[in-house]
């Protein structure tokens, strides 16, 4: 029969394709680790991991069986989340995933007000770019997500939506006199001199980056940053200019810090996408936070709007 902790040690062997990077993270031993994916191997019947070098890989049948390993953990996360919960909502697990601008400068004010409403709440947050964010929430790894429009055909529903606003910014120029949020209108070739500030490939911001290059017919010099305080941070001090989310540009534009390139089309309206499974129900304490975020309107914060 095969076990919960053969799954788990699967799956951190595959992760890292080591089986002593597998034990230090299980804390168990080596030997622990090979028994562990021997039995496994057995119980399934084909090899999953052969030995390269010092470490190890996947066979093409472990590749297989890695995403129903996933999911079988996942779903049995999400039934104990949702057993516990069913009684008492509010004394439950949530489980979110969110890409990372909506991670770092979105959620965070939401999840505050829902665990300052619910203190016996548990949140678990996940944040990565849009690939990730969907592949956790396709395999019952988390309940919800939030992120762009999902690409998955019929797997995903959209269940509110919240505007996501993406703008141009840059380091600010001319005096400190100028009234604040501070802007300045340009033209396509002051666009197309600058240096521009990408997120990595999977960033759903650097995708519609790329698809504002096609429309002003520009091949403008980029840089390649990993994060979104990477690349706020690098327009701040006049590396390049950026398209970025209001949202997680707010306060340096409020305070001066980053002013706004203005031309006609260059704003991206988007919206930020709450995000379940199609023909599933949410678990209790899920539910009771995406209600959360839908009621949740303030002076500082714009609820999400059901769909």
């Amino acid at each position: 029969m095969i076990t919960l902790t053969q799954l788990r040690t699967f799956l951190e062997v595959a992760e890292g394709e080591s089986v002593h990077q597998a034990a230090a993270r299980l804390f168990v031993t080596p030997p622990a680790v090979s028994a562990a994916l021997a039995s496994l191997q057995r119980e399934v019947g084909s090899a999953l991991v052969s030995r390269e070098g010092r470490g190890v890989r996947l066979t093409e049948a472990g590749r297989v069986f890695v995403p129903y390993a996933r999911r079988v953990l996942g779903l049995l996360d999400e039934a104990a989340a949702a057993a516990a919960g069913q009684e008492r909502p509010e004394a439950g697990r949530v489980r979110v995933a969110a890409v990372t601008t909506a991670g770092e400068h979105l959620l965070p004010r939401y999840l505050a007000s829902f665990r300052a409403r619910y203190p016996e709440a548990e949140v678990r947050l996940e944040v990565g770019n849009r690939a990730r964010v969907w592949d956790v929430l396709d395999n019952h790894e988390v309940d919800v997500a939030i992120g762009g429009q999902p690409g998955a055909e019929g797997r995903f529903v959209t269940l509110a939506t919240r505007p996501n606003t993406l703008v141009v910014v840059a380091a600010p120029t001319g005096g400190k006199e100028r009234a604040l949020p501070l802007s300045r209108n340009v033209t396509v070739a002051d666009l197309a001199e600058r240096v521009w500030l990408l997120r990595e490939p999977g960033s759903g911001t650097r995708a519609t980056t790329e698809e504002l290059f096609e429309e002003l017919g520009i091949s403008p010099r980029t840089l390649t940053l990993g994060s979104n305080g990477a690349v706020r941070a690098s327009a701040q001090v006049n590396l390049g200019i950026t398209l970025i989310s209001r949202d997680a540009v707010a306060r340096e534009l409020s305070e001066g810090n980053l002013e706004e390139w203005r031309r006609e089309g260059l704003v991206r309206r988007r919206a930020w996408h709450l995000v379940g499974r199609a023909g599933e129900d949410l678990p209790a304490t899920a539910a009771l936070f995406v209600g959360h975020l839908v009621g949740s309107a303030t002076p500082r914060m714009e609820a999400f709007r059901l769909a």
